[in-house]
């Protein structure tokens, strides 16, 4: 993007140079006094920040690097990280301070807990995709949504209605590569775990078939594309100086959000009205197993707050925890396991002896009835895989906070009001300091004790599902959901890369997807 740039400007300046006409030198004059007054502004916060006295996190550079390392932006955070655990880059305003020690992160999600929340920054560039939902909020609404939502994560009836729609969307899933596997077809499996995440996240949050797996209604397909494409143009306003005025305009990206966000509003305030009709048909019960409806029914109780528009922002972000997180992580751990192949058939031999499928002629639809949460439990190796791939390549690769006011973090650096601090999940799975000599392979091991059962590490060393009083509420659903479909994959499949040599890329964006999908062939067990 920074080379674009470059030869736009140079390329602009030079056709000035050559047509010299009274316009081109009036319009190049502008596009000079911006840059010099830009960079100026820049370089007035560097020198004034580079004098000061306070204990304030080493400086790396200008927020412009980000801009420049974009597509990239994880990696580059992650080789600055190992220079300075803590440290900051400049805006003319403020500074923006990222830390990947464990001990700030404890401090700032944990002990002083109330001093930083999203703040006005983040929410002024998350509004417009994720609303007031629980991801983009403070104060009262969080509250508010925690409550609901810790309790519908606490009841059996969800907790054995989402069970049985992850083992038959998983079946589906089994038949669904099959038939590409019989014909020695090329599979791009992260399309088909995107699929399949959106069917079971529909079903468990909406209560609708959207069958999307199989293609049945192209509004699966436009729906992903218009959530994920909107998840990337709301990423890049925290790079894009000018997005405001490009929304105000309707231009450029900012035109493309808006018309995402028609797309993915149309359809679900269109659920919200019919399952409202529904409930005033008296056609909506009160044992009403998905998410949506027993919303609904808490909105009767007040209904000045919780507009159809909360309802909106409430189900986004339950979408958003519930596709990506799952699918993308799902992505990573099969690219993984294809790099490792002794892990995959660790994992294949551990599930068939959990789930005791003695049966060689199995169906999928069978061995998924067999995936229950007894055979999950012993799935000990498969939870370790999954949570290695976290460490890894977490769902969530960054997330932000704001002081309310100005604090001293454990390691001593001083962070002011006004700026934003940033953990690093992505970066932390990477430090040597945090996880040992081999932070960055693929060692499942390193979560086994030595009779093979699970351990589990402190939160604020392994952030995936976050921590502190804003820790996941859907931890054992996504591990729940993962651990199924991981399952019934390897149980039936052995998966390879269609080509070895080529190491996989994510999109920079909220979440960490995959760039290109994974494409493998899918080998049936015999």
């Amino acid at each position: 993007m920074g080379a674009l740039l470059l030869a736009f400007s140079m390329s602009f300046i030079f056709l000035g140079l050559f047509t010299a006409t009274p316009f081109v030198l009036a319009l190049l004059g502008v596009l000079v006094f911006l840059t010099v007054a830009i960079l100026a502004t820049f370089l007035y916060a560097y020198i004034r920040e580079s004098l000061s006295t306070e204990r304030r996190p080493p400086i790396a550079g200008l927020v412009l690097n980000h801009l420049v390392h974009f597509n990239k932006l994880f990696d580059y955070q992650t080789a600055v990280a190992r220079k300075h655990r803590t440290y900051r880059m400049l805006t003319p305003s403020r500074s923006d301070i990222y830390t990947v020690d464990p001990t700030n992160i404890e401090h700032i999600l944990k002990t002083n807990f109330l001093n930083y929340g999203k703040g006005d920054y983040n929410l002024a560039i998350m509004r417009d995709l994720f609303g007031d939902g629980i991801f983009a909020v403070d104060g009262e609404k969080w509250r508010h949504q925690r409550k609901l939502a810790s309790y519908e994560f606490s009841t059996r009836v969800l907790r054995d209605f989402s069970t049985n729609v992850f083992r038959v969307n998983a079946a589906k899933l089994v038949s669904k590569i099959s038939v590409s596997a019989v014909a020695g077809e090329v599979i791009d499996l992260q399309d088909m775990l995107m699929k399949s995440a959106l069917d079971s996240i529909f079903k468990v949050a909406f209560g609708v078939d959207l069958n999307n797996l199989n293609g049945i209604d192209d509004f699966g397909k436009r729906f992903t594309k218009a959530f994920d494409d909107s998840n990337v143009i709301v990423f890049w306003r925290y790079v894009d100086f000018s997005w405001k005025i490009k929304r105000f305009l309707n231009i450029g990206l900012e035109a493309s959000l808006k018309q995402n966000l028609k797309i993915i509003d149309g359809f679900i305030f269109e659920l919200i009205r019919r399952k409202r009709e529904q409930m005033r048909n008296g056609k909506l019960d009160s044992g009403k197993e998905d998410i949506l409806s027993r919303f609904l029914m808490e909105s009767t109780k007040d209904p000045e707050n919780m507009t159809d528009q909360y309802l909106r922002d409430i189900i986004l972000n339950f979408i958003i925890a519930g596709k990506d997180s799952s699918a993308n992580t799902l992505t990573w751990f099969s690219y993984l396991v294809c790099k490792h192949p002794l892990v995959q058939e660790r994992i294949a031999q551990e599930v068939r002896e959990a789930a005791e499928a003695h049966e060689d002629s199995i169906s999928p639809e069978e061995f998924s009835e067999l995936i229950t949460e007894e055979a999950l439990n012993k799935m000990q190796y498969l939870h370790a895989a999954i949570t290695e791939t976290l460490r890894l390549y977490p769902a969530v690769p960054l997330d932000g906070k704001a002081p309310v006011e100005d604090d001293i973090l454990p390691d001593g650096y001083k962070v002011k009001k006004g700026d934003e601090i940033t953990y690093m999940a992505y970066a932390m799975g990477r430090m040597t300091n945090i996880w040992g000599d081999d932070a960055e392979e693929f060692r499942p091991e390193r979560w086994l004790d030595d009779d093979g059962v699970f351990r589990s590490e402190s939160p604020f060393k392994f952030t995936a599902f976050h921590a502190g009083p804003r820790i996941c509420l859907g931890k054992e659903f996504a591990y729940r959901q993962m651990k199924i479909l991981a399952a019934l994959l390897l149980k039936f499949f052995k998966f390879k890369r269609v080509d070895e040599r080529k190491e996989a890329k994510y999109r920079t964006m909220f979440t960490l997807q995959m760039d290109e999908g994974l494409h493998l062939y899918a080998f049936p067990r015999l």
